[in-house]
């Protein structure tokens, strides 16, 4: 091989599925009405930077043409692809963190088809990217988002807090809980319980506390944050963001902010593999035989808040930095909690328990309920369909594992 050849392969970025299914793809697409799409990729294969752009934009615009869920498989393939073609003309060009940009687009926008091609390009990209950073790079002082050992006042908190909050039944806490035991007194009751000592091994714990360790992991990686009070208030919005303006914000957010910026509810671990490698999936997650059905990121400042909903699998919240307020409702008052009947929100609840309507909704204030502090290093068990209610006190980096019981798996 001489060494042109072997220059040319260092700036290629290999897309074997692409070369595989790019023809089928194409003819899909001509199927559904995207000849100009299709006439732009093959420029943009033959090595045509505008035409890539351009069919990018074609399907990034199939993308928004109505409800996600309406969306055509092949158009959202189609993004990959032109993210693709993108991104190796950025990563020729030496411009890694463009590359990256379009490549997280296309795994969070994108279909499954390419997914390997688009993994297997940001591992290269990224690694590529920081050889370059490495040279002459000077660690600073580390900033930590929570110090260790800062007094906590219960008085002062609970200010901020719901009517009522900490004041009345507070979720049951163990300590190393056998997973017998958690099958047995809390999984098939249903009954919701604090479990401690049970994180300690996580590289997280002590990692994610790090600003300059998450910004050099993932700080030129794309993710979606909600910016706004919370997503049923009018001016919500979602924005695509790169993780160090995310970690920007965040550090010079406070509480008092009223257009906080959340990562909220995002699968970060299946984008950013090197985070996942920083947690476990706790071996509660096999309670019931069934199936983990979605691993997520929630980390935002303080003051951040999921207004009161349910969902529909088991969870475990694992508490990795900081502290978060949580209260919960019985799944068998769901009536009496005034649920949406919009399909898209019947999750959620029309009671706004930071400033209860008494007029519209008069009886909420005697629902009995559960609440808690979740504390760093602490998980929390949330049964299927109890609603719940969560309050960051301070800048909050949580983890939730939702799963299926096999009763359910086999239902779905």
């Amino acid at each position: 091989m001489s060494a042109a050849t072997a220059d040319a392969n260092r700036n290629y970025l290999s897309t074997p599925t692409l070369d595989a299914e790019s023809s089928d793809l194409l003819q899909t697409i001509a199927s559904h009405g995207g000849y100009a799409y299709v006439r732009m990729s093959t420029l943009a294969a033959s090595g045509d930077f505008r035409a890539a752009e351009t069919a990018r934009e074609m399907a990034w615009e199939q993308l928004h043409s109505g409800p996600w869920h309406s969306v055509l498989p092949a158009w959202r393939d189609a993004y990959s692809m032109a993210c693709l073609h993108v991104a190796k003309f950025h990563y020729r060009n030496g411009e890694f963190k463009e590359a990256l940009r379009v490549l997280d687009l296309g795994l969070i926008m994108g279909g499954v088809l390419l997914k390997k091609d688009l993994e297997s390009a940001v591992e290269t990209v990224t690694a590529k990217s920081r050889e370059k950073e490495s040279e002459g790079f000077e660690k600073g002082p580390k900033y930590k988002f929570v110090e260790e050992g800062v007094a906590f006042d219960k008085e002062e908190v609970v200010r901020v807090l719901p009517e009522k909050s900490l004041s009345s039944k507070i979720v049951v806490k163990k300590s190393g809980l056998s997973l017998e035991g958690f099958l047995r007194e809390h999984f098939l009751s249903g009954s919701p319980v604090i479990i401690s000592d049970c994180m300690a091994h996580w590289p997280a714990r002590t990692k994610w506390n790090d600003m300059d360790y998450l910004k050099r992991i993932a700080g030129d990686r794309t993710v979606p944050v909600e910016v706004g009070k919370n997503y049923l208030c009018q001016e919500w919005k979602q924005e695509l963001i790169t993780f160090s303006e995310f970690l920007e914000k965040i550090q010079s957010n406070d509480c008092s902010s009223a257009v906080p910026t959340y990562l909220a509810q995002h699968q970060l671990f299946d984008q950013i593999n090197e985070l996942r490698k920083d947690i476990c999936i706790p071996d509660y997650c096999c309670a019931g035989g069934g199936d983990l059905r979605s691993l997520n990121a929630w980390f935002g400042p303080s003051g951040t808040v999921t207004p009161l909903h349910h969902d529909p699998h088991h969870n475990i919240l694992a508490q990795v930095v900081g502290k978060k307020y949580v209260r919960l409702y019985a799944s068998s008052i769901s009536e009496e909690l005034y649920p949406y009947n919009e399909t898209m929100l019947c999750n959620s609840s029309q009671v706004n328990l930071d400033n209860i309507d008494d007029g519209q909704f008069p009886k909420v204030h005697d629902l009995e309920f559960l609440d808690c502090i979740l504390e760093e290093g602490e998980m929390l068990y949330i049964p299927p369909k109890w609603w719940h209610y969560v309050r960051s006190l301070t800048i909050s980096f949580s983890v939730s594992f939702w799963w299926s019981d096999s009763e359910s798996s086999d239902a779905s």
